[in-house]
């Protein structure tokens, strides 16, 4: 049984995938339990780029064990951009990005057994989403510079991120280049939360860093 998306889930939200781990004394689920347990609200699978698992058994497995870690805490498991190993994991979400299927495609495809979140960066962008039935809340950014993606979009800072709220009629989740230090200007902006990756996947402490989530968005 999947989870119903709730607009607290975007609160703390990590994404990772074998490429985020650059520590070799610490594994991809190892780093996801241990934010699990610090309280990381919704956890998202992206296998990509440099440094990612390259065949596809791999990446089913890894899928696999993460959905269950997540299943155990009680948070929402979510997939970026594979319908075919959303479906294989019994994911409770997909993410679909601008450039990746399209999104009513997606929506069509998981019928309602998933929730679904859509990567928009500019006005036309959230206004299609506005209009179409299944989107269940929006990722904008990146707010700053990333490290994190060898294909980000032009970064879009508070101000314009705040517009991009002020259109939205679904729930965004800010995402890109957050730290510990400008997280803090994000709720001014209407966000319910942040998405991030390196922030946990390199933290030196993910219970303090996941706490400094959770606090900023109280």
């Amino acid at each position: 049984m999947t989870m119903t998306f709730k607009s607290e889930m975007l609160r703390a939200y990590f994404i990772a995938g074998t490429q985020d781990i650059k520590d070799d004394k610490r594994t991809l689920p190892e780093v996801v339990e241990r934010a699990l347990k610090a309280g990381v609200t919704a956890f998202q699978y992206r296998e990509k780029g440099m440094g990612s698992l390259q065949s596809r058994q791999a990446r089913v497995e890894m899928a696999h064990k993460l959905r269950k870690l997540c299943a155990n805490f009680q948070v929402p498991f979510i997939i970026d951009d594979d319908v075919a190993l959303a479906v294989e994991t019994d994911a409770d979400g997909i993410h679909v990005g601008q450039k990746d299927e399209r999104v009513t495609k997606v929506i069509q495809q998981v019928n309602g057994t998933m929730f679904v979140g859509l990567s928009c960066d500019t006005k036309s962008q959230i206004e299609a989403a506005n209009v179409t039935d299944g989107i269940s809340y929006i990722g904008s950014g990146p707010v700053y510079p990333t490290g994190s993606k060898a294909d980000a979009d032009p970064v879009i800072g508070v101000n314009g991120l705040k517009q991009l709220v002020a259109v939205s009629q679904l729930p965004v989740v800010a995402i890109g280049g957050i730290t510990e230090t400008n997280i803090s200007e994000l709720p001014a902006t209407g966000v319910k939360g942040a998405a991030v990756i390196s922030m946990i996947a390199q933290s030196d402490d993910i219970e303090r860093t996941v706490k400094r989530m959770r606090a900023v968005f109280s």
